[in-house]
């Protein structure tokens, strides 16, 4: 093949997968399952065996399935837990009071191709159907467990039907209790005696196997059909599996051994979601019950043995510091393990010249990843529940510790919360309750939708969350003294909550009135990137009014309050300056009035409150206070994740635990300034710290910074990628920068440019830096301060 045709062939490839990918070819396709539409908590085995006489350049399947699915091809593992919980957009009108939810469904494609060979494959396939949902889950369940399938291999066309085989896994017991109320998923129980050996193999690769018992998968109804209606390509990507482990301690453990009946405490390296596996050798029937450290967590496994040889993973994940195996006496155990599987990778970096900060770094970075799978959510133990202010909470440093795959989960957040919305009102929590929360909608607003947009540049998704958004603000009637009415709505499905924390101190008045004026400013921007001109001026006649109707009534002299005598309250003072609406010249005595002495916040507003003493100009008191707050769990050397509460409570891995927001927006600076990273500024403001180096891995690359600061000198490297540009601020630090040099040549000097440099600009000095616009590429600045 000359190089010619070679990169027309790689072109047209490429075309060919992603026209593909993008329209699957459903025809002949059908909803399969058993006879039955259920039970719940059903696992469904199917098989189905072709054979191909060629192998194209590329293969994919295109599966879906309610509720969750784990692939094999040829009984290699292709897929370990395809799926999404289920419900990326509605399909009829919803009565939610009669339980009425049709929903659309997902489905995921998989790259199938290195699996294949010429000649007999055998595809199977193990559904998970939980067949129930609760008011704290994304979860719509469509009330019958189904496969959809369909691959195109060559002329070959490959689809579920009828004559796949079908049996409900005799080994997992289907009729245990849910295990718990809030959550979807089930806990395990799996008999070992009732296994159907290496199932997902080829005949020939198990002498004894056949599943000519099996019945013919029962046909349910084309693509389209209730209730599972159309199909949606799963928008994030798969999670990423780890593969299975050792644990921390596995040479403490020294398999293989005996068990003496005590329960075997398993060390994970830090609070993860996994999967737990065992291999050992037993007599039949002994029961083994596997849980974690974690006193929340709600799913466990209990497996009970099979004579002989034999290895186990319960595929219904939970989380936890160390995995609990209770093995009963004399049961030899040849090796414990565990699958982390994890919503893409940790990507973003973050290290000081304090073990500190770097520690609550990595507990919070932990913290965020244990709290995401199908959705973002509040905790990973108790609810798994996508509670939309938590989701604003997670969103503020999100974009400097994931990949893209937490950029397309919170696309989900954002779709499917607004999709679901219901007379206006977009739901804390859903999408099966829309339950109002109007702090939590209004953040998620102002700290969620428009800093996806920031971030990722994605202006479809803004378009189609934009109307739900003027929506709910139109909601808020404005009174004569220029305040929107205080909004609380007499039901069920509405909370007049804001923050826990300490009891008795929020103002919520002030606190709902600040957050209101903030997603006004934030819509606005929305307004202006779609051109909605209508829209803009009625967010700045709202913010005109509001922002001296707001002072004239809440300024305290020291302080913002609805009631001086009985409110001077940190989290209503910091939103008053995060929101904007709060006079410039007020800051720095809401910081030395409220903001330090006062520390009523949970965690889910003290990283607001810590962001409003940055806004403010007062950096170290920020670290001061970030440091009281997290001391005692930092500390805490068996922990890696942040509890709900201070100095503790609650879930010991709460999602809406911020500090890393502060940390890399406001100490090591760096911030978009345009949308989707086209541009960004880095503006650090070190305080005691030496040394700072961080990863963002932003939707145009990573970006990289490495900061050193002497008394002498302040440096930095930055490798940033294409189709970027930075404005870099050489701090002054009180002092006077004598010179700039730029890759070793001198491009500043007292005051004045001194050789151009391609690619640089002078932007201007200010009190606090020197500024200069940087193209995309590797730069090391170094500036040299004067002596003094």
């Amino acid at each position: 093949m000359t190089k010619k045709n070679s990169n027309f062939f790689l072109v047209f490839t490429l075309i060919a997968s992603i026209c593909f990918a993008q329209n699957p070819n459903w025809d002949n396709a059908k909803w399969i399952w058993q006879q039955e539409d259920g039970p719940s908590n059903t696992w469904m085995s199917f098989r189905k065996t072709v054979n191909i006489n060629q192998i194209p350049e590329i293969v994919e399947a295109n599966i879906a399935v309610d509720s969750k699915f784990w692939l094999w091809i040829n009984g290699k593992m292709v897929l370990f837990e395809g799926g999404l919980s289920r419900g990326p957009s509605q399909a009829g009108d919803w009565k939610r009071k009669q339980k009425i939810t049709p929903a659309n469904s997902w489905f995921t494609t998989v790259n199938i191709q290195p699996y294949l060979k010429k000649g007999e494959n055998t595809i199977a396939i193990l559904v998970w159907f939980w067949g129930r949902e609760t008011h704290k889950g994304t979860h719509v369940d469509s009330g019958k467990g189904g496969l959809l399938l369909s691959s195109e291999i060559g002329n070959k066309h490959i689809v579920s039907d009828k004559t796949w085989k079908a049996i409900s896994h005799p080994a997992y017991n289907n009729t245990i209790a849910p295990a718990s109320k809030a959550i979807v998923q089930y806990s395990v129980l799996y008999d070992a005696q009732k296994a159907m050996q290496d199932w997902s193999k080829n005949a020939w690769y198990s002498e004894n196997f056949n599943d000519s018992s099996w019945n013919f998968a029962v046909e349910k109804g084309k693509l389209g059909v209730a209730p599972w209606y159309k199909v949606e390509k799963n928008i994030v990507p798969q999670l990423v599996n780890h593969g299975l482990q050792n644990y921390e301690n596995d040479n403490d453990l020294k398999f293989p051994f005996i068990s003496n009946g005590k329960t075997i405490k398993a060390k994970l390296p830090f609070n993860k979601q996994i999967t737990p596996y065992l291999e050992i050798e037993a007599k039949a029937g002994d029961t083994i019950f596997i849980t974690t450290d974690n006193r929340l967590n709600r799913i466990n496994a209990t497996y009970i043995t099979k004579e002989g040889k034999q290895s186990f993973e319960s595929f219904s994940w939970m989380n936890g510091h160390e995995i609990k195996y209770d093995i009963p006496k004399g049961v030899k155990v040849n090796a414990l393990k565990y699958r982390w599987m994890s919503v893409g990778e940790m990507a973003g970096k973050f290290k000081v010249d304090d073990p500190f900060y770097n520690r609550l770094w990595w507990m919070g970075n932990n913290t965020l990843f244990v709290c995401a799978r199908d959705n973002f959510m509040d905790c990973p133990d108790r609810e798994r529940a996508l509670w939309i202010g938590d989701v604003a909470d997670q969103v503020g440093y999100l974009f400097y510790a994931m990949d893209n795959a937490g950029r397309q989960l919170l696309k989900k957040a954002i779709l499917q919360t607004t999709a679901f919305s219901e007379d206006g009102v977009m739901g804390a929590l859903g999408p099966l309750r829309v339950r109002e929360l109007v702090a939590q909608t209004l953040q998620f607003i102002a700290q969620g939708i428009w800093p996806y947009y920031l971030n990722t540049g994605d202006k479809e998704t803004l378009e189609k969350a934009y109307p739900y958004v003027y929506d709910y603000l139109a909601l808020f009637p404005m009174k004569e003294n220029g305040l929107p009415e205080y909004r609380k709505r007499k039901s069920p499905d509405s909370w007049d909550w804001v923050d826990w924390g300490v009891k008795n101190t929020a103002d919520k008045q002030a606190i709902q009135m600040a957050f209101y004026y903030l997603a006004l400013s934030e819509a606005k921007k929305m307004a202006e990137v779609l051109g909605n001109t209508k829209h803009i001026n009625w967010y700045d006649d709202r913010m005109k009014k509001m922002k001296p109707a707001f002072n004239k009534l809440y300024w305290k002299d020291g302080f913002y309050s609805s009631n001086a005598e009985k409110f001077k309250d940190d989290r209503a003072n910091a939103i008053a300056i995060v929101s904007g609406i709060s006079k410039a010249e007020y800051h720095n005595q809401i910081v030395e009035n409220v903001l330090i002495p006062n520390r009523f916040s949970s965690p889910h507003f003290e990283w607001i409150v810590e962001e409003a003493m940055c806004i403010a100009g007062n950096y170290k008191a920020s670290l001061e206070r970030m440091k009281a707050q997290y001391q005692s769990q930092v500390d805490k050397k068996s922990m890696s994740t942040l509890y709900e509460m201070f100095p503790k409570g609650g879930s010991y891995n709460h999602a809406w635990n911020a500090p890393n927001t502060i940390l890399s927006k406001y100490i090591a600076g760096v911030r978009p300034t345009k949308k989707g990273w086209s541009e960004f500024e880095i503006m650090p403001e070190l305080v005691h710290f030496k040394n700072i180096k961080k990863t963002v891995p932003s939707v145009k690359g990573n970006i990289d910074i490495e900061i050193t600061k002497s008394d002498a000198e302040y440096q930095l490297k930055l490798k940033s990628p294409k189709e970027t540009e930075a404005i870099i601020g050489i701090p002054k630090a009180d002092k006077i920068i004598e010179k700039v040099l730029i890759n070793d040549k001198l491009f500043w000097s007292k005051g004045k440019i001194k050789k151009k440099v391609k690619h640089i600009q002078f932007v201007e000095e200010d009190s606090y830096y020197v500024k200069f616009r940087i193209s995309s590429g590797d730069w090391e600045i170094k500036a040299i301060y004067k002596k003094q």
